[in-house]
């Protein structure tokens, strides 16, 4: 993996990738850790009396409307706060201000460019990886450093098309260095290695448990997408989440490696779906025509237990209930603890998994708690990601 260590890049004009993509509304930021994930390779950029040029999709950008309030502006500002010193903020994607500043840039200087996906406003530019737009960019540094991690798996103009045009020059930042590491051992996990999936569709998951069936020693199943299953099975789901569309999926899977899918055995139903609504904890055989499962139940929680304790390494992708709800988010939260009491490496695969062990004070406590979203699930797949092979 060549990195930030490998290239030299004192005192030269360095375009670092960023995954400013933070949410944001009425120009307040919600929650800045993806500003804060950024630091490390900006200061070492700094350290090494680099010029410092970032770059950063916000949001998408489909229409006039979507420019205002996907600025990267708020982003600046906090940027400077963070870095302690200044950040010089330009308001456009490309043109003579943008190339002014960065030629008049000294050593130790920081300036942000505007959202990336602006450009998408002209024919998606960005997001279509146009080649004009990237050896533009390029053009304006050195070195090209990709530690967006979120994007790995996009060919775009600001990370492949950067890096096409600058191919001696580019590596990656300590971020996605981080993140390839931890995920890598997933390629040889140390066994046993147990996988938990949630969250609501069979469909975001079909890719990974193609991949990892034949690797896991056992897949534990709980969130919506454990619903598709146990309909696979014959069992009632009432008005359940079903993802109709992979029911034929969840049969093969349960024929060819039915001894590795644990489903749950309880759950907790109501007939709405909100947390106002009192729940009842059914066996999977007593779900009524009316009724909805939100969360595993409390034998299932303990069973799954039972398989997790002795593993080496645990990945987790997706929450066991619905999350939202204060009253579905037990059981997920008892686990995340259990695997932290317990000591066992557990590798969270991005998305809400982590927003759950973040509220629960947990994320700092696991081996490693993926950044990415579709990024994380695509190299689960065993997919190809763009980023990782332009600067390969």
């Amino acid at each position: 993996m060549k990195t930030i260590k490998d290239l030299n890049i004192d005192n030269k004009k360095v375009l670092i990738r960023c995954d400013f993509n933070v949410p944001l509304k009425d120009g307040k930021i919600g929650d800045d850790t993806r500003i804060v994930s950024s630091l490390q390779t900006i200061n070492y950029c700094l350290e090494k009396n680099a010029k410092v040029i970032l770059l950063s999709h916000l949001g998408r950008v489909k229409e006039e409307a979507d420019l205002e309030k996907n600025n990267l502006a708020p982003v600046a500002k906090r940027l400077e706060e963070l870095l302690e010193r200044p950040v010089t903020f330009i308001d456009e994607t490309r043109g003579e201000k943008l190339e002014e500043a960065i030629n008049n840039m000294k050593d130790g200087d920081v300036v942000l460019i505007q959202n990336t996906r602006y450009e998408d406003l002209d024919g998606k530019k960005e997001s279509k990886n146009d080649e004009e737009l990237g050896k533009y960019w390029a053009s304006l540094g050195d070195v090209f450093i990709n530690d967006a991690f979120g994007t790995i798996h996009r060919a775009h103009a600001s990370n492949v098309g950067i890096a096409t045009n600058l191919p001696g020059n580019s590596a990656f930042g300590f971020l996605i260095e981080k993140e390839l590491t931890a995920l890598s051992t997933l390629d040889n996990p140390e066994k046993p290695f147990m996988v938990v999936l949630g969250g609501a569709k069979v469909s975001d998951k079909i890719g990974v448990i193609e991949n990892l069936v034949t690797k896991a020693d056992k897949i534990l199943i709980g969130g919506g997408m454990a619903f598709t299953f146990l309909k696979a099975e014959n069992y009632e789901i009432g008005t359940s989440l079903l993802d109709e569309e992979n029911l034929e999926f969840c049969k093969r899977i349960l024929k060819e490696y039915g001894d590795k899918i644990v489903l749950p055995v309880d759950v907790a139903v109501t007939t709405e779906y909100s947390n106002d609504e009192e729940y009842k904890v059914r066996l999977i055989n007593e779900i009524e025509y009316n009724e909805m499962g939100l969360d595993i139940g409390p034998e299932t929680k303990e069973a799954f237990a039972n398989h997790l304790k002795n593993a080496k390494t645990v990945l987790w992708n997706g929450p066991l209930g619905v999350y939202e709800f204060e009253k579905y988010k037990k059981h997920t939260d008892e686990l995340l603890q259990f695997l932290v009491d317990n000591d066992i490496k557990t590798i969270l695969g991005g998305g809400d998994i982590v927003a759950a062990a973040a509220a629960a004070n947990l994320k700092e406590k696991v081996y490693h708690a993926s950044t990415g979203g579709g990024a994380t699930l695509e190299y689960l797949e065993g997919k190809t990601l763009p980023g990782i092979e332009a600067i390969k």
